[in-house]
């Protein structure tokens, strides 16, 4: 299954931005293990953006990392910030899980072994 990885970014020292991309890069590692591809929007737009001279460096990072993330399976959510709650929405929007943890990963049907997660997302169905 291809996964998104989505958490907050933005923080006030580049020591906490990095261990936030930290978070996010090691439940990735836990899902390629687990035999899944993960992707994370950040360490697409971050590379690109550091070589970009545009105005407003948010938008950039968000339009890559909403990119990324459309064309993802399903959504790990370590935590809610405003980008990573706008990669929630996208994957709500199209009708797929979001995990908050790697054991719900590992939990839904087809995945591992183990009865449906508690705590995923998922729209409600027409009728």
């Amino acid at each position: 299954m291809i996964i998104g990885v989505a958490g907050p970014y933005s923080a006030p020292t580049a020591e906490q931005r990095q261990r936030n991309l930290d978070a996010m890069n090691e439940a990735a590692a836990r899902l390629l293990e687990l035999g899944h591809t993960p992707l994370i929007g950040m360490n697409a737009a971050l590379p690109v953006l550091e070589k970009a001279a545009v105005a407003d460096r948010y938008a950039g990072i968000m339009a890559i990392s909403l990119a990324v993330i459309d064309a993802c399976e399903g959504l790990l959510l370590l935590a809610e910030s405003p980008g990573a709650n706008k990669e929630r929405d996208l994957v709500l929007a199209k009708g797929l899980p979001v995990f908050r943890s790697v054991e719900e990963v590992v939990a839904y049907p087809g995945q591992g072994e183990g009865a449906a997660p508690t705590g995923w997302s998922t729209p409600p169905m027409s009728p």
